[in-house]
């Protein structure tokens, strides 16, 4: 049994083989790939995923449905509100630096707990939560910081939560450039390009708000 071989993508194409398959499941029309027997057992000898995903743990942002991608078509890394930490960029890195990924996608949602949380964190009155949760979430209180500045409101009920969540995703990819050299230079040299998304639970559709390294037909 050989192992599988490697994918030879550009930025570009990989996240256009993504698209497509949300394309699919927008439609209602998934092929389902790669979920087979087969697949299975040539896997057993390593894998060579086409894109590596960091998204949020919501029960609704199943990847590789989302995607109509199957069994060693994605790297995937999620926590709750797809805050970067440690062991998220050492596990992106590994994607890229062992794996060979030429795409990274951040991937958000509407209606996302964890961004709800940080905005109901900046009121002053916030009641507190349990420790680990707060530390998690810290991070994304600054974007519901700054929506609230450019928005003038004072009641937390009025802050936008779509706004804040789409700032958090450009810091979110903004902070992984500036967090990893790794990441930073795979970007430099073209071999890897980052799409920060925004999945809408409604419609199923997956909208980039942020790219970089792709072109900006994409953006």
């Amino acid at each position: 049994m050989t192992a599988p071989a490697p994918r030879s993508l550009t930025p570009d194409e990989a996240w256009a083989l993504m698209q497509e398959g949300n394309r699919r499941f927008v439609a209602g029309e998934p092929q389902h790939p790669n979920q087979n027997v087969d697949k299975r057992h040539e896997l057993t000898a390593g894998q060579a995923p086409l894109a590596t995903l960091f998204g949020c743990s919501d029960s609704r942002l199943a990847a590789e449905i989302i995607f109509d991608k199957g069994l060693g078509d994605l790297f995937v890394v999620r926590n709750a509100g797809q805050v970067l930490g440690e062991s998220i960029v050492a596990s992106l890195e590994y994607a890229v630096h062992v794996l060979g990924v030429p795409l990274i996608v951040v991937l958000a949602h509407d209606s996302c707990g964890a961004v709800r949380a940080a905005i109901d964190g900046t009121a002053i009155d916030a009641a507190p939560l349990p420790p680990h949760i707060w530390r998690l979430i810290a991070p994304i209180v600054p974007a519901a910081r700054k929506v609230v500045a450019e928005q003038g409101v004072s009641a937390v009920d009025d802050i936008d939560a779509e706004l804040v969540g789409r700032e958090h995703l450009r810091n979110t990819v903004q902070d992984l450039l500036q967090s990893s050299e790794l990441i930073n230079a795979a970007v430099a040299e073209g071999r890897l390009g980052i799409v920060g998304a925004n999945y809408r639970l409604g419609e199923g559709t997956a909208v980039p708000v942020v790219t970089v390294g792709l072109s900006d037909a994409h953006a």
